[in-house]
């Protein structure tokens, strides 16, 4: 059965990272899709399963949690290429290419909320999600289409991002050099 939600936490503590995630995974079926520190000293687990099994692993997460909590997400019926971007299973082919649109924010759950809100607004094509990784902690999603595609999706995915206080940039490009591409083909 395909995944319909996505779960997350992020925490203070290296140590208690790894605690929280096994007390999730052992509180439901849910698929491990990451877990690691991140940049500051910090540790996210994303989880995905059934909207039930999620909502049950979170919780339990973050009960386990306490004192070291940042940041909870749990996104029931999300859209199926969120996954596909973080995982970074996603290949553009040449006619794929057209305006792009990057937004940045200051933490994980504020990107994977406005990557589903982007990629359920429009025909653009979500193809990048990046969790945290060497980037300060940060996170960042990446879109192609048409410009007026890519805009609604960056509008309002920065729209969602804007709720938790966590917007950086964003960037539309309505014709972006072929080479900003290039290690997504």
């Amino acid at each position: 059965m395909a995944h319909n939600a996505i779960g997350l936490l992020e925490v203070s503590s290296i140590a208690r990272g790894y605690e929280v995630q096994d007390a999730m995974l052992k509180a439901a079926d849910v698929e491990l899709m990451t877990a690691r520190s991140i940049c500051s000293g910090k540790f996210m687990i994303v989880i995905a399963g059934q909207v039930s099994e999620v909502q049950a692993s979170v919780a339990h997460g973050i009960d386990k949690a306490k004192g070291v909590l940042i940041e909870e997400l749990v996104i029931p019926n999300i859209h199926g290429d969120v996954f596909k971007a973080i995982g970074g299973s996603i290949n553009l082919e040449k006619e794929d290419m057209g305006a792009l649109g990057v937004l940045e924010t200051f933490s994980v759950a504020s990107i994977v909320e406005a990557a589903d809100a982007a990629a359920k607004t429009s025909d653009g094509k979500l193809f990048r999600v990046h969790l945290a990784m060497a980037v300060g902690g940060k996170g960042f999603m990446m879109i192609t289409g048409d410009l007026s595609s890519v805009t609604a999706s960056i509008d309002v995915a920065t729209e969602a991002a804007s709720k938790r206080g966590m917007v950086v940039a964003k960037v539309v490009i309505a014709s972006p050099r072929k080479e900003l591409f290039k290690e997504y083909i």
